[in-house]
């Protein structure tokens, strides 16, 4: 274990014996720090959190602080990193609360770009991206592979569904569905993230019933649920039809269109 002599470890910290831990850095009593993840200068992780296998930590990052939530009353709560993600200069993520499960959640191989916010009880999924200062409020869920550009910014509690596409400055105040772009002050989708279904593999006809079911829900005049029942009728049976729909039959807020 390699941990600079100006650094702050708590002896109560679990951290793997792989781990580097650069100076001036501050690691916390409830941390767990798994294999081969770096620790870079000055940063700061707090909190009951636990971080897996091959992240990196840049300097100046604030990691598993409470949440900014004027209701937190210092439960106990937790922040929960996976591995080979990468935390960039002076991003923030806090740890949960229990009015929203209690967990905030980052997957795996996830890029964080300087000055990034995951707030109280965000769930990350896997492989996403936020550019700089992208802020996530509150109990926002983003599924995998979801990139945001910078400065983009979403509303507590909205949804962001996998492969979509957030353009760098978008407001995101409603559930934003698979596979599509927004972008704007307040978000609308104003096409398919083509790019990342190519990335992602879809082959040409799963990009052929995904533009057909965006056609219908996007470009038709009917309303939300007599779109989706069509999009069930003609595409439904399919793997990405289906994840589809059931986002869109899921949302609270309502999409943004």
């Amino acid at each position: 274990m390699a941990i600079h002599p100006t650094a702050i470890v708590d002896r109560h910290a679990e951290l793997d014996s792989s781990v580097e831990v650069g100076p001036y850095a501050v690691i916390g009593p409830k941390v767990k720090i798994g294999a081969r993840t770096r620790v870079g200068p000055h940063a700061v992780i707090e909190g009951d959190t636990t971080i897996g296998e091959e992240n990196v930590i840049f300097q100046f990052a604030s990691v598993g602080a409470i949440p900014q939530d004027l209701k937190y009353a210092g439960e106990p709560t937790r922040l929960v990193i996976g591995n080979a993600n990468r935390i960039r200069e002076f991003s923030t993520v806090h740890i949960g609360t229990a009015g929203g499960g209690g967990v905030t959640r980052i997957a795996n191989g996830c890029l964080l770009m300087a000055q990034s916010h995951v707030a109280h009880d965000v769930q990350l999924g896997d492989g996403c991206i936020l550019a700089n200062s992208v802020a996530l409020a509150g109990h926002v869920v983003v599924e995998d592979h979801v990139i945001f550009g910078g400065l983009a910014a979403v509303h507590q509690f909205t949804r962001i569904g996998r492969l979509a596409f957030v353009s760098g400055g978008a407001m995101v105040t409603q559930d934003v569905p698979p596979y599509v772009t927004v972008q704007g002050d307040r978000a609308e989708v104003v096409g398919l993230n083509t790019v990342g279904l190519t990335r992602a593999h879809f082959d040409e006809h799963a990009q052929a019933r995904v533009k057909g079911a965006y056609k219908i829900v996007f470009r038709s005049k009917m309303g939300l649920r007599e779109a989706v029942a069509h999009v069930k009728a003609e595409y439904g049976g399919h793997p990405e039809i289906d994840h589809f729909v059931a986002f869109l039959d899921g949302t609270e807020r309502g999409i943004a269109r």
